[in-house]
């Protein structure tokens, strides 16, 4: 799945276009490295996105396209 598309399903991010002008904006980096909306996210990876207060990090757990709101935390878990 494209991590501007898990950024928006988790819910970490509200809206996709938020989550590709982050990833653009150089906020957001998988295992370390910075990457473009349209990086593949896998199970396992370690994501960091950026925000005026600091940091969000956390693991992938899964990448289902299809989970409810209130499922939407089994995504990931924090780090």
């Amino acid at each position: 799945m494209r991590i501007d598309k898990f950024l928006k399903v988790s819910r970490i991010l509200k809206r996709r276009a938020v989550a590709s002008d982050a990833c653009s904006g150089g906020k957001v980096s998988v295992n370390g490295k910075s990457v473009k909306p349209a990086y593949q996210v896998k199970v396992g990876d370690i994501v960091a996105v950026g925000f005026a207060g600091g940091e969000v990090k956390f693991r992938v757990l899964s990448t289902n396209e299809k989970v409810s709101a209130k499922d939407a935390e089994t995504l990931y878990e924090l780090v």
